[in-house]
């Protein structure tokens, strides 16, 4: 099988999403007051209504809706002020009342856009000249929300038993009635997805954005996240779309990169060969890294989609919609840009401690109180050195970034420091003090330091003097040897790049 940029250079992929997110910050179910909560012992949550009994009716919950309408302004969407549900029909197990209520032509939320921004080796999978490139090669790809909507998740079934790794090939199946009824809305993007990358990228920023926006927890692992993928092929320069496959459920960032990089390179290699691409539902294995059939998909006319007897039509008012845009807290690219114009930080850094709400809150409560010299420091230990420790202090990252800032200690010395303090109530200074480890930038000292290795190592004075510049950071090594460890190599390295300059 061909490679995907061998195969993007001929083929041209359309690819679609449709992103599913379980709304877990709220109290109830969609159409019930039963209690959200999936961690419960199974079918303890659950009633009349969500059990599909006959006779039981439903009631909607505002704090979905006002949630929904979040999400839309949120992605540039239109709010549809009139709307309604609908019974889509379907006959399995997940959903006693053998039909799933949800919304019909027109969503509370129609037509929206998020800009990608796409730039480094996930630029390169986009080989065409459609989209207009930076001198670095990245680019913005606009993709648009064909709409967002809303509708009750299903049950969630476990399959035990029965051969392995075979789709449907279990002994008996249990079924946990917690999850139905759960508020779930449904994003469907355009067509407008070119390359595995832009999928993915698209997944992290919405992600962002519905954190951000805290109508739900987003783990993807726990499936309140979750993405199917749709992607045809056609040759390059044509316009008329090729069949499409749909892969189903896909849980991790990675294996919807790597799941719409196989179908584009299998669909290339069936077309090749002169075969047919089916429109078929497939399952994603990691483990065998490949897709698999597991049935036709069915066409819109299978589900019998009519309006809900049984749920009013909706007319929001402005009043409403304006409610929920006050809610609507800084979203992460205007975070960035603020962070970029206020603080001087790198785009990807502030990129970075933008787009988790939990991230930028602890970076902001650490900037207060921290000096103007200290913040690009306090970023660059956020990005690079926090991640690795999991029960920091606001305070021991001040601290540590404060210690840098001042050349007091090394990236280097700053790693042990954090292994030290990290989930204990220890001032890095102190630890620093105590242990010997803060470095003198005292020039007297350090300098009668650099003049002696300059006097004895005369061979490598010269090879530096002959081009050799690579030489200095042996010259750095003596330094420190001979201070002990105590001084500070940046200000070794400035005196000796001085000092064999002149």
């Amino acid at each position: 099988m061909k490679k995907l940029a061998e195969v993007l250079k001929d083929w041209e992929a359309v690819i679609g999403l449709e992103v599913h997110t379980e709304l877990t910050t709220l109290e109830t179910k969609m159409f019930c007051n039963c209690r959200l909560s999936h961690d419960d012992e199974p079918n303890t949550n659950v009633c009349p209504v969500c059990l599909g009994m006959p006779g039981a009716l439903p009631v909607p919950n505002e704090k979905a809706i006002e949630s929904i309408v979040m999400a839309g302004l949120a992605t540039n969407c239109q709010i549809q002020r009139h709307s309604m549900f609908y019974r889509k029909h379907y006959f399995y197990p997940d959903m006693a009342k053998n039909f799933q209520t949800t919304q019909g032509p027109v969503a509370f939320c129609m037509h929206g856009q998020l800009d990608l921004e796409v730039s480094g080796a996930g630029a390169k999978e986009r080989p065409d000249s459609t989209v207009e490139k930076d001198a670095d090669g990245g680019y913005v790809a606009p993709i648009r929300i064909l709409r967002i909507h809303m509708e009750e998740d299903a049950a969630k079934m476990v399959h035990v038993g029965g051969e392995e790794g075979r789709i449907g090939g279990a002994a008996e199946s249990l079924i946990d009635y917690n999850r139905c009824g759960t508020p779930l809305i449904e994003l469907v993007t355009e067509p407008d997805l070119r390359t595995p990358e832009e999928a993915r990228l698209f997944m992290e920023k919405l992600r962002q954005t519905f954190l951000t926006l805290g109508i739900s927890d987003c783990s993807l692992e726990s499936g309140s996240m979750r993405c199917d993928g749709n992607i045809s092929l056609r040759r390059r320069g044509e316009t008329k779309f090729g069949t499409k496959t749909e892969m189903k459920n896909i849980n991790s960032f990675k294996s919807l990169h790597d799941a719409l990089e196989y179908e584009i390179c299998r669909q290339a290699e069936v077309l090749e060969e002169g075969g047919i691409v089916y429109q078929e539902t497939r399952h994603w294995e990691p483990s065998r890294r490949r897709t698999v059939v597991m049935r036709v998909k069915e066409t819109a006319d299978d589900y019998r989609l009519f309006p809900d007897p049984d749920l009013a039509p909706f007319d929001l008012t402005d009043e409403f919609v304006e409610r929920c845009r006050a809610r609507i807290p800084e979203l992460p690219d205007a975070k960035r840009d603020r962070y970029m114009a206020s603080f001087g930080l790198k785009r990807a850094d502030a990129a970075q401690l933008a787009g988790d709400p939990k991230v930028a809150a602890f970076f902001e409560e650490a900037l207060e109180g921290a000096g103007e010299k200290v913040v690009p420091t306090l970023a660059n230990v956020m990005v690079n050195l926090a991640p690795s420790y999991d029960a920091l202090t606001v305070a021991q990252v001040r601290g540590i970034s404060a210690l840098l800032a001042e050349d007091a200690i090394t990236f280097a010395q700053a790693r042990e420091v954090l292994d030290a303090v990290n989930g204990t109530e220890e001032d890095p200074a102190a630890y620093v003090d105590a242990h010997g480890m803060r470095q003198s930038t005292d020039e007297g000292a350090l300098g009668a330091i650099v003049d002696e290795v300059l006097a004895r190592c005369t061979d490598q004075v010269q090879q530096y003097r002959d081009g050799n510049k690579k030489v200095l950071g042996f010259l750095v090594g003596q330094c420190m040897k001979a201070a002990k460890g105590s001084g500070n190599p940046k200000a070794f390295n400035k005196m000796l790049a001085e000092r064999l300059e002149a």
